[in-house]
């Protein structure tokens, strides 16, 4: 890239971060959390409207990416850099990043169930483990079970043929309306359910989608994943 070039470039970034609705998007997602395209129009205090051109500014400057889950729009910061980044113009400006405040039940902000899968604090702390360790990878918009993977989770008895052979996507990450990050979801997050369910990890409430975490998942999930879960 030319020097002519890199300052285009260098410009039309700029531009995209300076505009004060953007800028206001933009630091809304540095807590890490994704949000939907109406709360980043309310955070930017704009239209519907007005907000798709913003947001079609910032994709295309490879600020945020796009997550579209069923009719939810999801947008959130596309690096770690990007991250640093505005970190650091922040701190030139002395203006502090705003905290993700979750308005979902506190009874099901923990553990509910999302379809057939779990969602969740834990859910989503499972998915973290679960790349940290390897077990799965990304493979397009989806997850593939890595062969680490293939062996830890055969050896908690998750019964993996039986669950490549059902007719439907084997893993992906879907977004968790209350974290704001992702959980698993798929033929695998049915799995993962279904195995914390029988060993008693988790128990259902009646008339709700809420889970609770047994005395004995919080043991067994920090044992088996590594998770750090509050006994509650």
């Amino acid at each position: 890239m030319d020097a002519d070039t890199a300052d285009n470039h260098l410009a039309a970034l700029a531009g995209a971060i300076a505009d004060p609705a953007r800028s206001r998007m933009l630091c809304s997602l540095l807590d890490g959390h994704a949000r939907t395209a109406t709360e980043l129009a309310a955070v930017a205090d704009i239209g519907a409207s007005t907000a798709s051109g913003h947001f079609t500014r910032l994709l295309e400057q490879g600020l945020v990416v796009l997550h579209v889950q069923g009719r939810h729009r999801y947008y959130q910061l596309a690096s770690r850099q990007v991250a640093q980044t505005l970190e650091s113009l922040l701190s030139l400006a002395g203006v502090p990043a705003a905290a993700f405040r979750p308005s979902t039940p506190s009874v099901l902000r923990q553990a509910r169930t999302c379809y057939d899968h779990c969602a969740g604090e834990v859910a989503v702390q499972l998915h973290d483990a679960l790349l940290a360790a390897n077990w799965i990878e990304s493979q397009d918009k989806d997850y593939r079970i890595t062969d680490a993977g293939t062996q830890a989770l055969g050896r908690l008895g998750i019964d993996l043929a039986e669950v490549q052979r059902q007719r439907r996507r084997l893993a992906y990450p879907c977004m968790d309306w209350s974290e704001r990050s992702p959980h698993v979801g798929g033929a695998l997050g049915a799995a993962l359910l279904d195995l914390m369910l029988k060993r008693g990890w988790v128990t259902r409430h009646l008339d709700s989608r809420a889970l609770s975490v047994t005395p004995k998942g919080v043991s067994s999930l920090s044992k088996s994943f590594g998770m750090a879960l509050a006994r509650r």
